[in-house]
């Protein structure tokens, strides 16, 4: 048994697709008998987000709670500290979460931008995990050639599975990158029976932060992708919903293309709803980001994982994940909006098949149990 500190967001950001994505590494790593612990920083003012007064604020009160509650529904209800923006602690104390670091056989930064690496240098092994594959890698070259050093870990780890190959054209920033796939633990997931006439959905931002200029290129968000899947609906019968956010978001001119819209927060207001939005789906249709796609960088959604998890089709732009993932069955990878016909068409003539193999593929090749040994195994620990 490993004793590891994981490093993300969550408090900060406490919706249900936000949470879902750290908490399968953290009750997965737990089921295999590691001790785990979640740490987090605010790291600037007015870093949390309130989804119930839709502000961001100093107040973590809303995101202590709700952490809190859903990690002790886990037995980590005393396994994970806070440090708001005036330096004070939640959940462990500064010199309990110190010793912990001390005798930490793993440091996982996923997401604090270095902020627990000087706790971190009395552990055994640190490492980063990229969770946004192009980005991450220009924004680090950009650093570089801006004469900044950049926090050093032992090991770099990208959710896209061709950073770093002649497959795709992100930078590497000099680092050598390997990979995995977030992993989903698949038991947490009620594979329930769907309907072929429910809706496809995603849970989505519109655009999650400003674009990124690299090399005289502009890479953008979802928003940009998003558009040539525009007229979707006018072209199936089929219903397609998207639970979106973002103070840019087309609404109007998404109701006139034929899209259902609902409230991104709402539907996430909580983790528990982010698994029945799932659920009430007959499968997700989803953009990437688009410098996701440009680069081809490889990278699969952890929310996609979370459908296929739970017995829906998953329908995703590819971003070359389709060399590392099997599709055709339960998971489609398309490019254009005859692509996504065809793979919506393909479904619901045969809709239990597609369902028992989106399950079946989660646990087979996404699963906790399939890539958290590996990735432990890597890094020596």
């Amino acid at each position: 048994m490993a004793r590891i500190v994981l490093g993300s967001y969550m408090i900060r950001y406490p919706l249900g697709g936000m949470m879902s994505w750290v908490l399968q590494y953290l009750v997965g790593l737990h089921q295999l008998g590691h001790e785990i612990y979640f740490v987090e920083k605010s790291g600037w003012r007015n870093s949390c987000f309130n989804p119930v007064r839709n502000v961001m604020t100093d107040d973590c009160g809303y995101g202590v709670k709700t952490v809190h509650e859903l990690l002790s529904r886990f037995g980590l209800g005393d396994r994970w500290c806070f440090v708001n923006a005036t330096d004070e602690y939640y959940g462990l104390s500064q010199k309990e979460i110190e010793s912990v670091f001390e005798s930490a056989d793993l440091f996982i930064d996923m997401g604090t931008h270095g902020s627990w690496l000087d706790e971190a240098k009395s552990s055994g092994v640190c490492i980063m995990i990229d969770g946004e594959p192009g980005f991450t890698q220009m924004k680090m070259a950009k650093r570089l050639e801006n004469g900044e050093k950049l926090p050093t870990y032992d090991y770099y780890y990208s959710t896209g599975r061709n950073i770093g190959t002649r497959y795709s054209s992100a930078p590497t920033a000099s680092i050598q990158w390997r990979h995995l796939y977030h992993p989903v633990f698949v038991n947490l997931f009620k594979c329930t029976p769907g309907s072929r006439n429910g809706p496809f959905t995603t849970v989505m931002n519109w655009q999650s932060y400003e674009p990124l200029t690299y090399n005289g290129q502009t890479y953008g968000h979802k928003d940009v992708e998003f558009a040539q899947f525009m007229r979707l609906p006018r072209m199936t019968d089929h219903p397609l919903e998207v639970a979106v956010s973002g103070k840019h978001t087309p609404i109007s001119q998404l109701h006139e293309n034929g899209w259902r819209v609902s409230d991104g927060h709402d539907v996430t207001l909580s983790f528990d709803s982010f698994l029945a939005y799932i659920c009430n789906s007959t499968g997700e249709f989803s953009v990437c980001k688009s410098g996701y796609v440009r680069h081809n960088t490889g990278w699969f959604s952890d929310r996609s994982a979370a459908y296929l998890a739970s017995g829906r089709p998953v329908i995703l732009q590819d971003t070359g994940f389709s060399q590392h993932l099997p599709c055709g069955q339960g998971l489609f990878a398309v490019r254009t909006s005859y692509d996504a016909v065809g793979a919506i068409e393909e479904i619901c003539g045969n809709y239990q098949l597609h369902s028992k193999r989106a399950r079946e593929l989660a646990a087979e090749y996404l699963d906790v149990s399939i890539i958290l040994p590996k990735f432990l195994s890597e890094v020596g620990v």
